[in-house]
């Protein structure tokens, strides 16, 4: 087989278009059924690498817990 038969040959893209409602047909990547257009190893990274990482700082257990330790401390501080 020559080099033009074997890409030919390789796994086809399954997405569809919006707007002709046909299959993409471009040559899926290995390991996935879409090509690298459509999202074959795509996705953002995990966890701290991804820019939108949230570390848990805001949340509402960790809100109301630092406003406690704000208000004991200033508790605390009057009385002395």
């Amino acid at each position: 087989m020559n080099l033009v038969e074997l890409m030919n040959a390789a796994p086809r893209c399954t997405a569809t278009s919006k707007r002709t409602g046909g299959r993409c047909k471009g040559p899926a990547v290995r390991g996935w059924i879409v090509c690298r257009f459509h999202g074959a190893g795509g996705g953002a990274p995990e966890c701290e690498r991804n820019g939108n990482y949230r570390h848990g700082a805001c949340t509402e257990d960790a809100v109301a817990a630092r406003m406690l330790a704000n208000l004991l401390q200033r508790h605390f501080r009057d009385t002395e």
